[in-house]
């Protein structure tokens, strides 16, 4: 085992938005314009490094691509528990796809690791501005309403893309910092309770003698 973290992400989105392209993007820095609807789930995988407290840490990293259509929504929850962070994609050219967040999220809600999930929102196909029905400010406006970072990026000439990706992984590892940092605390599992600290699990006391 030659590296420090496991990282799975999982992409989401209407089908047609870009996942693919978006991830091969991120992994490979190629773009292909043949459209391909991925069936089920696919994943691509990167190594990097993330710098956290003078610290090197060489991630892993699984990018998991799923399928948008209705008839796969079964399978790809599933998988939604075992990650750690999702970048959910809508087209900025179709309006459909804006107004199907909604219902991703609450997806997410439902299946994820907890209620308030690591998420970037990401407006896709950046590059066809002429095409585009989308503005930037109401996606943003969407994106405060569900509590998501909101990004505008292209598969094809690779805007925002990796910065997509560093900026979920940097919410996940501080999520997954502060989780430790917690452990660590007096009476926490990861370190024994000085008996002159209070214990924090303990029921609260009750004062009554009857």
């Amino acid at each position: 085992m030659d590296y420090d973290y496991l990282i799975k992400f999982l992409a989401l989105g209407d089908s047609g938005v870009g996942k693919t392209s978006f991830l091969y993007q991120y992994t490979d820095g190629m773009f292909n314009s043949r459209f391909i609807s991925t069936v089920g789930i696919d994943f691509r995988e990167k190594r990097l490094l993330y710098q956290s407290k003078g610290r090197n840490h060489r991630i892993h990293l699984q990018l998991w691509d799923t399928a948008g259509q209705e008839r796969f929504r079964s399978l790809t929850t599933a998988f939604y528990r075992d990650a750690m962070g999702f970048l959910l994609l809508f087209d900025l050219t179709n309006e459909q796809s804006f107004l199907e967040i909604r219902n991703w999220v609450e997806q997410l809600r439902l299946h994820a690791y907890c209620e308030s999930p690591d998420v970037v929102l990401c407006g896709n196909k950046a590059d066809l501005e002429d095409r585009r029905v989308i503005t930037e400010w109401r996606a943003r406006e969407m994106a405060e309403k569900n509590g998501l970072v909101y990004l505008e990026t292209s598969a094809a000439t690779g805007q925002n893309v990796s910065r997509s990706v560093e900026t979920l992984l940097e919410k996940v590892m501080i999520r997954m910092e502060t989780a430790v940092d917690r452990a660590m605390l007096p009476g926490r599992r990861g370190r024994p309770r000085d008996l002159n600290d209070p214990d924090l699990n303990a029921p609260p006391a009750h004062n009554c003698t009857c």
